[in-house]
């Protein structure tokens, strides 16, 4: 099946989760990442069960401290 993620378009198992995507991407300190499906937020105790469906557009979304 056919998705995007992070804008580029990309072609997955059919039945790929949350979690899957997010091993497949080689996504760096995953504990510490935000996910969006079709701009819905996923929350993390639910990456196991979310399953991807055709057309959806993903992103991975980095949350950093700093500052003052």
């Amino acid at each position: 099946m056919k998705i995007t993620v992070a804008g580029e378009k990309k072609e997955v198992a059919d039945g790929l989760t949350v979690s899957g995507l997010i091993e497949l991407e080689n996504v760096e300190t995953p504990q510490y990442v935000t996910v969006s499906v079709n701009e819905e937020f996923v929350d993390s105790g639910a990456f196991e069960s979310t399953v991807l469906k055709e057309g959806d557009e993903i992103e991975f979304l980095y949350f950093m401290g700093g500052g003052r």
